[in-house]
């Protein structure tokens, strides 16, 4: 019917709804697929929990395994999302007075899925799952001729793995601070026509490094690049990653003017940098056994060191 009457817009609730057997379509979101197919706009609804990629995540804090759920690229190709936060309180104050459920029904979801806990954590969801959608609009937006600048609008971060040692020891550092930030992550590693010649040894804990830092969460790429900072700083404004991780060594060489940070600074001031401590080798020590010679003994080799020395 709608098709033949062809209106502008249509509002259709409940988008993860299943449809009555013998019916057009068994989803109503295939429905408005097909309404959106001929022209005709569509508002409609849809809870968190009912998204496809996050039904794992809502069954394992409700307890409760949602069955009606809506493909993830069907929600990201909706021309506008508008999210309605509702607060937890306010939501199970409207079920009380039985403004989405009827009475027996509402009493049950408030004592089940409806928890308050359960809707907090579902509102984090919605607020999390809207932000996706924001930044990769905003990615997409990045993607266009002249748009190099990073911008700072979260805090993902770009570790860079070096050749010197405590390399896993940045890596995780690294991943508390994508933790505590709630932000996606990135490690590179900038391979130098120099460090072609690198022992086997090193390029084994280079390796090693970048295993472990995709193993806790990051996205890894090996680039390859004579300037070390310049693959560096073009991979952060591609990827838009305005918060880059180094290692600092324990001491610094004198004849070395410039670090890695210095020239990185210098050509991207625009990129924040957080600098870790690396664990240095420890320094060798000498194991002198004590002197068990007399006193006597001792002055008498000084005496004759000083006789040669003097007849030389």
């Amino acid at each position: 019917a709608a098709l033949a009457r062809r209106p502008a817009l249509i509002l259709m609730d409940e988008l993860a709804h299943s449809n009555a057997p013998g019916s057009r379509h068994p989803k109503r979101w295939q429905d408005i697929e097909e309404l959106l197919e001929a022209g005709i706009d569509v508002f409609t609804t849809v809870n968190v929990q009912h998204l496809e990629s996050l039904n794992d995540v809502v069954s394992g804090v409700t307890g409760i395994q949602v069955r009606e759920t809506v493909p993830d690229p069907f929600f990201d190709a909706a021309d506008d999302v508008v999210l309605v936060d509702l607060p937890p309180d306010d939501l199970r104050q409207r079920l009380k007075e039985g403004k989405v459920y009827i009475a027996g029904q509402a009493e049950r979801a408030i004592e089940h899925f409806f928890r308050k806990g359960n809707l907090i954590a579902l509102r984090e969801l919605a607020l999390r799952r809207t932000a996706d959608r924001v930044d990769e609009q905003m990615r997409a937006w990045r993607g266009h001729p002249g748009e190099e600048k990073v911008w700072h609008t979260r805090d993902a971060i770009l570790l860079c793995i070096g050749h010197n040692t405590g390399s896993e020891k940045l890596v995780r550092a690294a991943a508390r601070l994508a933790s505590r930030l709630g932000s996606v992550w990135h490690a590179v590693y900038v391979e130098t026509p120099a460090l072609h010649r690198l022992p086997e040894k090193k390029r084994r804990a280079i390796l090693s490094a970048l295993r472990l830092a995709q193993e806790l969460g990051a996205e890894t790429a090996t680039l390859s690049d004579p300037a070390e900072e310049k693959a560096v700083v073009r991979y952060a404004r591609e990827h838009n990653l305005g918060k880059i991780i180094l290692g600092r060594p324990a001491s610094r060489r004198w004849w070395r003017r410039e670090t890695f940070a210095d020239r990185l600074a210098r050509i991207a001031p625009d990129l924040d940098q957080v600098l870790v401590a690396l664990d240095e080798p420890p320094a060798r020590t000498i194991n002198n056994a004590p002197d068990s010679r007399s006193f006597k003994d001792k002055w008498r080799v000084q005496i004759q060191g000083c006789v040669v020395a003097a007849a030389l």
